[in-house]
């Protein structure tokens, strides 16, 4: 009988080409029926190595920016991703996490988001880490109080670091989200290094690894008759590998041979089986690279979240 392995790796860690804008940039109306407040104002319990910490989004935010997203990258690309950290933590804490129901958000980037204490920056950053600094604290600054809502409710706004032209679709993902879709995203191997990686595998490290999860799988035969079809979601990434007579998901392959993505192709080469993957993360939400590369093109950051995350609305905090 033929099964299905299915891992969840989600760990919570454009525009069709997009031409350069030529209209002024112009601050974002705020939501209807969706009111806001300062950073200052926003109380987050955050679990740390310390502790769970009662802090303000405003000192949660920088150090969060600063784990998640390098500070040399663009200012409207750090803008954004400012906006999607303090709406996923603001969804996390209304919604509660069964896996730390003390805290609304933790440190831990396979969790929540990675959140560097200003030590580790300092060793980090070395000289530069007052320009550096600086960045963080203008992004969080710019967009103080700014989320974005569905139907008025925080989002499930999660990111990943790259994807090749298209990002995850939700569902795919056990994530429905309606703004959890795949769109398009203008990184591409000569602005990303390592966007495209390759991991070859032994043919004996691969049916052992594989007869560990499923002793039903058949590696009797010649190598080069191991696999079978390989099917896609609907965002065209690989979704479950026929591999000895099983069916395996390709979330498990991710995570049995370290795979970057579920984005790629496998194949055997005549010596040993060869995955060639495209991006990495699990491909739903922003694509930080692509933020950063549709900044460049001239995208604010408001147009960048509106892209990764259609059909929200960004609140805007009054004064």
């Amino acid at each position: 009988m033929k099964r299905y392995f299915a891992v969840t790796l989600l760990a919570l860690a454009l525009a069709f080409g997009l031409p350069p804008l030529l209209l002024p940039r112009a601050a974002p109306a705020p939501a209807a029926d969706a009111p806001a407040r300062t950073d200052a104002e926003l109380r987050l319990r955050v679990l740390t190595d310390a502790g769970v910490q009662d802090l303000s989004m405003a000192e949660y935010l920088p150090l969060a920016l600063a784990g998640e997203m390098p500070a040399a990258f663009d200012p409207e690309a750090l803008k954004a991703q400012a906006v999607a950290l303090r709406s996923f933590a603001l969804y996390q804490r209304e919604q509660g996490k069964a896996a730390h129901p003390e805290a609304d958000v933790c440190a831990d980037p396979a969790c929540c988001a990675a959140w560097l204490s200003e030590d580790t920056l300092r060793a980090r950053w070395g000289e530069r880490y007052e320009s550096y600094a600086a960045r963080i604290h203008a992004a969080v600054r710019e967009t103080d109080g700014q989320y974005l809502v569905w139907e008025d409710h925080p989002i499930l706004a999660v990111f990943h670091a790259c994807s090749l032209e298209r990002t995850e679709d939700g569902a795919a993902l056990g994530l429905p989200a309606p703004y959890l879709q795949s769109v398009s995203t203008p990184e591409t191997p000569q602005t990303v290094r390592q966007l495209l990686t390759t991991v070859e595998v032994t043919p004996e490290d691969f049916s052992v690894s594989l007869l560990a999860l499923c002793p039903e799988a058949d590696f009797s035969g010649p190598p080069e008759t191991w696999l079978g079809p390989v099917s896609l979601d609907a965002a065209g990434r690989a979704e479950q590998v026929q591999a000895g007579g099983q069916a395996f998901s390709a979330l498990t392959l991710r995570q049995v041979f370290a795979l970057r993505s579920t984005d790629f192709t496998l194949a055997w080469d005549g010596e040993k089986f060869v995955f060639r993957v495209c991006g990495y993360g699990h491909g739903l939400g922003m694509s930080q690279h692509g933020a950063d590369c549709m900044a460049k093109q001239g995208a604010d950051y408001a147009e960048i979240l509106a892209h990764y995350y259609p059909g929200t609305e960004l609140v805007v905090a009054l004064r």
